[in-house]
C-alpha cells in the first residue's frame, strides 16, 4: 500500500485533546495539530524538565493548555466535560525506566490509573469519537529475539515502567471490550473507536528528559563534555518524533471515519536498518556535532536492568494503515543536531520546529 498523506481539511476545526502536551512527542504534536488548524487543548503536568520543548518551541502559541494531573480524575473529567474534544491522544506519562525503579509508585499510578482517568472520561462524553492511547515498545514481554515484536505478542516487561505500559495495553483492551464494542454496549448516540499505538526510540530537537540518550548526548556536547555511555553494545530502533506521530494521527483519523475496524492495537517502528546499536548512534553524532563531541563508557559495574535488543514489526501498519517511514536514521540525526544548534545559537525555534513538520510532510530530504 502507498504511503498515504494526512487530511488537512479532516483536522481543520477538529477539537483535539493531547494529554502530556508539555512532554517532548506531546509538544511536537501539540504544534502539528496548530499547523493542521485544528483547535487544541492540551492536559499535563508542568514540563517534566527545566528547559523543555514546550517553553522553548512556545508550544502553547494557538492552544488551551491546562496543567493538571491525569491521576485528579474529578479534573480530568471535568475538562473533558467542557471541552468536548472529538479525538484524544494520550500522551501523558512517566517515561524513564530508570526512574521507574526508583519510584514505581509514581510510575503505576500515572501510566495505569492515568490510563483509566482518560478512558472513564473520553466514554463519559459524547463528543469523543477516537482515542488513540500512546504506550511503548517496551509493553512487550521482551524474549530477546531477533526478529521484531508483533501486535499480538504477549504483554509484560522486566521493570516496573516497561509492565506499566503493558498494563496500559490490557485496560486498553479492556476498555475497548467492555465499553465501546459497540453503541449498544455504551449508550452513546455516537460510537468511540479506541486504538493503542507502540512506538520505539524516538529522538529529535527539544527533547531534554534526564537518562534518555540523545538529550544526555545533547546537554553533554552543549556543555562542551565527554558524554558517558552505558551500554554500547545496546541496540534501539531509533527514529525521529515525527514519524510515530504520523502513525498517531493516521490512525486517529481512520478511527473517527471508519471505526471499530481500526481498534486494534498498532507498531510504528523505523525501517529494520535502522536498529543500531547506542555506540553507532553516538560516534554519528559526535561526527555531525564536530570536533568537540567526544564520549566515553561508564565504568559502573551494577546498572539496572535494560533490554539488549528490542525491535518492533510494523508491517500491519504498513499493510492496512499505508504508513512508513518517511526518513532514514541519517536524516532523522542530522535534523536533531541541526535543533539543538539552534538552541546553542538562541535561534527561532518555534519557527525551525515548524519547519521541520512543515518539510516532513511535503517529503523534503533536508531543511
Amino acid at each position: 500500500m502507498e504511503d498515504v498523506e494526512l487530511s488537512p481539511s479532516f483536522w481543520k476545526d477538529k477539537r483535539v485533546l493531547i494529554t502530556g502536551h508539555t512532554g517532548f512527542k506531546g509538544g511536537w504534536l501539540s504544534i502539528w495539530m496548530q499547523r493542521l488548524g485544528a483547535t487544541v487543548a492540551g492536559y499535563a503536568l508542568d514540563p517534566p524538565t527545566e528547559t523543555s520543548l514546550f517553553d522553548a518551541a512556545q508550544v502553547v502559541e494557538s492552544m488551551t493548555s491546562v496543567i493538571a494531573d491525569v491521576r485528579d480524575l474529578h479534573r480530568l473529567d471535568g475538562f473533558v466535560s467542557e471541552f468536548r474534544p472529538q479525538v484524544i491522544f494520550h500522551m501523558a506519562a512517566q517515561s524513564l525506566v530508570r526512574r521507574s525503579y526508583a519510584d514505581p509508585v509514581e510510575t503505576y499510578g500515572c501510566n495505569v490509573m492515568g490510563t483509566v482517568h482518560v478512558l472513564e472520561a473520553a466514554r463519559r462524553c459524547e463528543d469523543v469519537r477516537a482515542v488513540v492511547n500512546v504506550t511503548s515498545d517496551k509493553c512487550y514481554e521482551n524474549r530477546e529475539w531477533p526478529r521484531g515484536y508483533r501486535e499480538n505478542d504477549p504483554m509484560g516487561g522486566h521493570d516496573p515502567y516497561s509492565s506499566s505500559k503493558g498494563c496500559a495495553e490490557l485496560i486498553t483492551s479492556a476498555y475497548r471490550r467492555s465499553y465501546f464494542s459497540s453503541e449498544f454496549a455504551t449508550g452513546r448516540s455516537a460510537p468511540l473507536a479506541l486504538a493503542s499505538a507502540r512506538a520505539g526510540n524516538v529522538i529529535g530537537g527539544g527533547d531534554w528528559a534526564e537518562d534518555r540518550l540523545v538529550p544526555d548526548i545533547m546537554r553533554a556536547f552543549l556543555s562542551d563534555q565527554a558524554v558517558v555511555i552505558r551500554n554500547p553494545g545496546s541496540v534501539r530502533p531509533w527514529q525521529h518524533v515525527l514519524e510515530p506521530l504520523r502513525g498517531y494521527l493516521t490512525l486517529a483519523e481512520r478511527l473517527y471515519n471508519e471505526g471499530s475496524d481500526f481498534a486494534q492495537a498498532w507498531n510504528f517502528g523505523p525501517s529494520d536498518n535502522d536498529a543500531r546499536p547506542v555506540g553507532w548512534l553516538v560516534d554519528r553524532l559526535c561526527s555531525l556535532w564536530g570536533p568537540s563531541a567526544r564520549w566515553e563508557q561508564d565504568g559502573a559495574q551494577a546498572q539496572p536492568h535494560e533490554a539488549y535488543f528490542l525491535k518492533l514489526d510494523c508491517s500491519k501498519a504498513r499493510a492496512e494503515l499505508g504508513w512508513q517511514p518517511r526518513l532514514d536514521l541519517e536524516e532523522a540525526l542530522s535534523w536533531t543536531v541541526d535543533w539543538y544548534k539552534c538552541f546553542e545559537a538562541r535561534g527561532d525555534l518555534r519557527a525551525l520546529t515548524e519547519d521541520q513538520i512543515a518539510g516532513f510532510e511535503s517529503g523534503q530530504r533536508s531543511i
